[in-house]
């Protein structure tokens, strides 16, 4: 039985997944602050955490990037009204596996807390070894990173996207198929998350200053492809 931990402060809308979420067999607490949900993760071992970033007494962003420093090993999947981009990479580069926007669908949120669960954490691709492109050294199999020799720090999702893009360097590679590899074979919603964590892998790669950098290309109507550097 997966052990989730619903934070929202909403009554109603609290009161809806928390049963929801026991009747389909979930090991549930609710809780309704930030303070509260640090506490629970300081507490237990949790599989997947539902947290709604507008919260009473904390920045949920904030509450975003302590649990997933407290629940390394967690699925974080936030819950907000916010729908700007930008809204969106910063919940994601908190630490967010995944998010969605209110108001929410039951049928969707279901259906991807259990494609959370059955993938179960990160799985390496097919192949997994070594991936040297300019500046950025790829470890799959010890899923690290380096640019220009410095390791940096990637989400378990921003990491198996570039893994699975760096299998096929130089190639285009389908959102179908980036969706079907690095989340699950049975996806069901909205693909903008592939979207907002190639937006995040670019930063992250960027922000590091270093020269060499391999490029993600976007192609429109298709996916996208990962060029070595010139």
């Amino acid at each position: 039985m997966a052990r989730l931990l619903v934070v929202e402060d909403d009554e109603t809308i609290g009161g809806v997944l928390n049963t929801s979420l026991l009747a389909h067999g979930h090991d549930v607490t609710w809780v309704r602050t930030g303070q509260g949900a640090l506490r629970e993760a300081a507490a237990h071992d949790l599989d997947l955490v539902l947290l709604d970033l507008g919260l009473p007494d904390l920045d949920g962003v904030e509450v975003c990037r302590r649990l997933r420093t407290q629940q390394p090993g967690a699925v974080l999947v936030v819950l907000t009204a916010r729908t700007d981009e930008m809204d969106v990479v910063v919940g994601l580069e908190a630490g967010a596996d995944d998010y969605l926007t209110k108001p929410l669908r039951l049928d969707e949120l279901r259906a991807r807390i259990r494609a959370h669960l059955r993938r179960g954490g990160p799985v390496a691709p097919a192949g997994a070894g070594t991936v040297e492109l300019g500046s950025v050294f790829i470890d799959v199999a010890g899923r690290r990173v380096t640019v220009a020799g410095t390791e940096i720090s990637l989400r378990a999702k921003e990491f198996d996207l570039l893994a699975r893009l760096a299998a096929d360097a130089g190639s285009a590679v389908s959102r179908e198929t980036l969706m079907c590899d690095v989340w699950d074979v049975n996806w069901f919603g909205s693909t903008k998350t592939l979207d907002m964590h190639i937006a995040a892998l670019r930063r992250r790669l960027g922000g590091t200053g270093a020269t060499g950098l391999p490029e993600i290309v976007t192609l429109r109507g298709h996916g996208y492809r990962l060029d070595p550097p010139h």
